[in-house]
């Protein structure tokens, strides 16, 4: 008797969200970029060629340009392969490998003179500095960090200081003493609700009963001054309620001298 089931010697080749999977799908799509290669970060050509030279524990006096040449532009063009952003640089140590190489293979002329000094004489120089600058580079950053990076201090304590440490209170305590203080508080608390002594729409009916003559009167009889401030305020609102329903007039005869105050005509009518 047979089953959908695959069979169980068959052992699934990935787990997708838990369920085994036997067979790949048939739309199944890898972008070229799923896969990233990480390469060992170089500081320049010349840390490059130091690299390649002491990957195949080479002589740096008496460097074989043409297998140094061939691996170096091996590494450039996989550079290029995965988009690494080449500097000019590195194709300037390509072009001058490529010159060294070139030079080595035409004959050498018979006579002497500075045309017989080694093509790689400048290469070879170039790299010996470098790899002192660079063992010294490393030297200096395996020295401690003390006194270069981290600095030590020392304070010294005065005579007779007692140093006092804070008392180690638990949460629950702290909390439990601020429910005390919460509930202390409580009855310490009033809410008193009074009804308000003085009203403008009040004070305007006293000032049209007292205006009702309609004679004019001293704008500063109107304030009464014992009722303090808020009476003041009260009646001076109140004077302008009424004059924004033209229910009063204001007189001055000349600048700065005294305002008096007088219900219309037909209001007093």
């Amino acid at each position: 008797m047979t089953s959908g089931c695959p069979d169980l010697a068959e052992a699934p080749f990935a787990l997708v969200q838990g369920a085994p999977l036997y067979k790949l799908p048939e739309d199944l799509y890898i972008p070229p970029d799923a896969l990233e290669v990480f390469l060992e970060t170089f500081e320049g050509p010349l840390d490059l060629l130091l690299y390649l030279i002491k990957r195949q524990n080479l002589d740096i006096l008496d460097i074989p340009i043409a297998s140094i040449t061939d691996q170096y532009m091996e590494y450039v063009e996989l550079m290029k392969q995965v988009r690494l952003e080449l500097a000019a640089e590195y194709l300037v140590m390509a072009a001058m490998l490529a010159e060294i190489k070139s030079r080595l293979l035409l004959p050498r002329p018979t006579g002497g003179g500075d045309e017989d000094e080694d093509p790689r004489a400048e290469l070879i120089r170039r790299l010996q500095e470098y790899e002192r600058f660079k063992q010294a580079a490393q030297d200096l950053d395996a020295l401690p960090r003390l006194e270069r990076d981290v600095f030590a201090t020392q304070i010294q304590i005065p005579s007779g200081y007692i140093r006092r440490l804070p008392p180690d209170v638990d949460l629950g305590e702290l909390l439990s003493a601020m429910q005390g203080v919460l509930a202390r508080a409580e009855h310490f608390t009033s809410h008193h609700v009074a009804r308000e002594t003085l009203s403008v729409r009040e004070r305007m009916s006293h000032l049209l009963e007292r205006l009702g003559d309609g004679a004019f009167v001293p704008f500063v009889s109107l304030l009464e001054v014992g009722e303090g401030r808020a009476g003041i305020v009260v009646t001076f609102i109140a004077v302008l309620e009424l004059l924004k329903s033209a229910s009063l007039e204001l007189v001055q005869a000349e600048p700065f001298a005294p305002i008096h105050v007088r219900r219309r005509a037909c209001e007093a009518a």
